[in-house]
């Protein structure tokens, strides 16, 4: 294997145009529900996208610049897909998009559309945890619809592999352009599943396993620990792959969310484990010469593949999509790591789950 990232993408979509950008009204009914989590043992993929399927952009967190949606709604189009933007997309409220009630209507007016075949979150920040706690997961399952975003969207993301349906933990408005990530995501909505291909890490830990993908932000989804919303609970029977990555979080904090992941009991369960990358903390701290070199200390303990300095994250140059609830092949190698999503075809991609 070079020096390198490598894609590898499986299928076939559509390609085509679309020229229109509508504004929704306001979706009043966002109401509360307190369903308990349920045992469903399948994860389902949502369907495929078409030429001229609508996408709603909505921001379940802190409110984006203007712009930003802008550009993300361009994009969009560029790909022949029809973007809507939420009412309250665009709000300012305490640094929020709107109150909690109104940014829950905007997302249960995505999901309950019929019209909307996928939803794009605008921007990450804070807040998504207010709106999940909001919505049950019935609505999730009922409407199984492709959400993407990252961040604090890693709230939205459990909260869908709880309620049984596959996400797509990607860039926003802001990371969406002409480059190869943008042909990633393009394709995963049109039904391609990818391959990721990274370079060898001096921590990698060699081996290869398969397992049901989870994970995101690490403090968003450690913050969601024994909730119904909380995709470790969702999956704790199967086996699993985790991934993670964060940013402004110290190397103290990281290593009480890992130990809490162990006291929990998920640790030693896990089947992988890809990390991704960290930003914007103090280097080094307590005899640790940066993060990695940190969660090696306590990962090098389980006899599992782990794979380092994954391209996933707030400051990758990369950050490619990964499919939230997906089974995935990992493979972890003298040459670097392999990342293969894959689904039985009973559950391939563009066909939802009985």
């Amino acid at each position: 294997m070079k020096k390198g990232v490598f894609l590898v993408l499986i299928g076939v979509g559509m390609m085509g145009g679309a020229d229109a950008t509508r504004r929704v009204p306001t979706y009043s009914d966002a109401t509360h529900y307190s369903d308990a989590t349920r045992r469903v043992h399948t994860v389902v993929m949502p369907p495929r996208l078409r030429t001229g399927d609508t996408i709603a952009v909505v921001s379940p967190s802190s409110t984006p610049d203007s712009m930003t949606v802008v550009k993300g709604c361009r994009t969009l189009r560029e790909w022949g897909f029809v973007p809507v933007v939420g009412a309250h997309a665009l709000d300012n409220y305490h640094g929020f998009a709107g109150t909690a009630e109104e940014r829950t209507g905007d997302l249960l007016w995505a999901l309950r559309e019929p019209s909307v075949k996928a939803i794009m979150c605008s921007r990450g920040g804070d807040g998504a945890v207010q709106v999940v706690g909001r919505i049950g997961l019935e609505e999730f399952r009922q409407h199984p619809k492709w959400v993407m975003g990252f961040s604090d969207v890693t709230a939205i993301h459990s909260a869908e592999v709880s309620a049984g349906v596959m996400s797509i933990h990607s860039p926003m408005c802001d990371g969406m352009g002409r480059d190869t990530v943008s042909t990633l995501m393009r394709g995963l909505l049109e039904g391609r599943l990818p391959t990721y291909c990274v370079p060898a890490h001096r921590l990698n830990q060699k081996g290869e396993t398969t397992g049901r993908l989870v994970g995101g932000n690490m403090s968003v989804f450690c913050g969601l620990a024994g909730s119904d919303y909380d995709f470790l609970n969702r999956v704790f029977d199967e086996d699993v792959i985790l991934f993670f990555e964060d940013t402004g979080e110290s190397m103290s904090k990281v290593d009480r969310m890992l130990h809490l992941l162990e006291i929990r009991g998920v640790l030693s369960r896990l089947k992988g484990v890809i990390v991704g990358h960290f930003s914007n903390y103090k280097y080094p701290e307590n005899g640790f010469a940066d993060m990695y070199d940190m969660l090696h200390e306590y990962l090098q303990h389980y006899d599992i593949p782990v794979a380092y300095d994954f391209p996933v994250g707030h400051h990758s140059s990369w950050n490619p999509p990964m499919v939230v609830g997906c089974r995935v092949r990992l493979t972890v190698g003298d040459e670097g790591t392999e990342v293969a999503f894959f689904e039985p075809d009973a559950n391939a991609p563009g066909t939802v789950a009985d």
